[in-house]
């Protein structure tokens, strides 16, 4: 089978698959993802791991060519063009798919005041949003989207912080956009409650901007750690799937796929 893993509940999701006597070919969205997934409980078992990029002709030739027998999703809750376009691959060649899908963090479980919290819809709705909060806008969303906040005109005057993956490609592309090396916090998570705590205070963050990843992506201590500093948070809100089916457990995977 095919799994989507460019997340860390994907790769647990393959190791398990591994575990329990699956062929898996997982595809990852950088070499460092790659790594990541080398390294973990996977060595010994039959796995293929691609990090070249799909889009949907291309991942439709190459499962022709691998024989791939079924697609699992387990791609990041906002890598909304990974999902379209296995979907659409999957419709094509008539393959199963399942979407393996990451709880939600509730957004008001987390001490933090409603008049704190600010759900938008898209990054650039993010960046408006955020420049009415404050001047530090603590950024927690990723190397991917930056040049949005980069170069939003609303965000001009203000200080944005940038929490990414310490990388060379990141910070490079972090600096490319105008984001100096004091304005960088690159290190890799979890973090937890007391981390963030820190990291708001080290870097005098007035609001911080996340997406709603569930607790494997640190979206429930994020809103912690604002939440006891009286920060206001800007959250930018899970896009909306059709998926045809939708497992909540490797367990749920499995069945779906010892039945096909």
């Amino acid at each position: 089978m095919f799994v989507f893993a460019g997340t860390a509940d994907g790769r647990a999701l393959v190791a398990a698959l591994l575990a329990h006597g699956f062929s898996v070919t997982a595809s990852v969205v950088s070499r460092y993802g790659a790594e990541l997934l080398a390294a973990a409980e996977t060595a010994g078992h039959d796995l293929v791991i691609n990090d070249e990029p799909l889009d949907e002709a291309a991942f439709v030739a190459y499962a022709r060519d691998h024989a791939i027998a079924a697609i699992v999703d387990a791609s990041h809750p906002y890598a909304v063009n990974v999902s379209q376009n296995a979907m659409a691959a999957a419709k094509a060649l008539g393959l199963p798919y399942v979407r393996y899908e990451r709880d939600l963090t509730e957004l008001t479980s987390q001490g933090l005041a409603a008049e704190k919290l600010h759900v938008v819809h898209s990054y650039d709705e993010a960046a408006e949003t955020a420049a009415q909060c404050g001047d530090v806008i603590f950024l927690t969303t990723g190397s991917r989207n930056l040049k949005a906040f980069a170069t939003a005109p609303a965000l001009a005057e203000k200080t944005l912080i940038a929490r990414v993956l310490p990388t060379p490609e990141v910070i490079a592309e972090c600096i490319a956009l105008g984001i100096a090396p004091g304005q960088i916090v690159a290190l890799q998570g979890p973090f937890s409650t007391a981390l963030n705590r820190e990291l708001f205070l080290r870097y005098g963050a007035d609001v911080v901007v996340t997406k709603n990843s569930g607790s494997v992506g640190g979206t429930d201590t994020k809103l912690a750690a604002a939440a006891e500093l009286g920060l206001d948070v800007v959250v930018i809100d899970r896009p909306k799937l059709d998926y045809p089916r939708v497992a909540r457990t490797s367990e749920e995977v499995e069945r779906f796929l010892s039945l096909r």
